[in-house]
């Protein structure tokens, strides 16, 4: 037999169905003999914290919306067989009649798997990154309703300066990013 050189390929998947798709695939892997022909079933995501009632919630994000990235070797009947998944649109690549889907790059497997291996950790929303001058509102805490000005932002504790006037008279207060939205 032909040496086993799988690759990266991704699957256009129904947005919001990627876990779907995950799970159908691992089940296929472990019960037919797909399973030779595909070992891996990657969706990336990042843990992230939100703000809901008040309160800071880890929350998992996938990174690639609608996308499942799979590792294969496209012989036989294999790309007929990931084709036909259950919410799985196509291949991204390769979609012209008759074609082969064409594999990620070396450089864009990297990348990917870097970002999987950095997302282990949770991170605040990238939302989160506030500007010096910006307005912002409190939105937990005692301070809650008051909106006030940006003046320092200090990155590495996650926290921000904001002048808020209270009785008329400009007050800094130290808040933590979860606490402020933007208005």
């Amino acid at each position: 037999m032909a040496e086993n050189k799988q690759e990266w390929y991704v699957l256009r998947a129904i947005s919001g169905k990627e876990a779907k798709v995950k799970e159908v695939l691992d089940a296929a892997i472990r019960n037919t003999d797909i399973g030779n022909f595909v070992s891996q079933v990657l969706i990336p995501t990042e843990k992230v914290y939100t703000t809901r009632n008040g309160k800071k919630v880890l929350k998992e994000r996938t990174l690639y919306s609608g996308y499942v990235f799979v590792k294969a070797q496209l012989t036989g009947e294999v790309i007929y067989e990931l084709r036909n998944t259950t919410n799985v649109i196509d291949f991204l690549r390769g979609r012209e009649k008759g074609s082969k889907p064409v594999p990620l790059r070396e450089s864009e497997v990297m990348k990917m798997l870097g970002t999987a291996d950095d997302m282990r950790q949770p991170q605040a929303s990238s939302a989160d990154d506030y500007v010096v001058g910006e307005v912002v509102k409190v939105n937990a805490g005692a301070f809650s309703g008051f909106s006030g000005v940006i003046k320092e932002v200090i990155n590495d504790k996650k926290k921000i300066k904001v002048e808020v006037k209270i009785f008329g008279r400009p007050t800094d207060v130290e808040l933590e990013n979860s606490q402020v939205e933007r208005e």
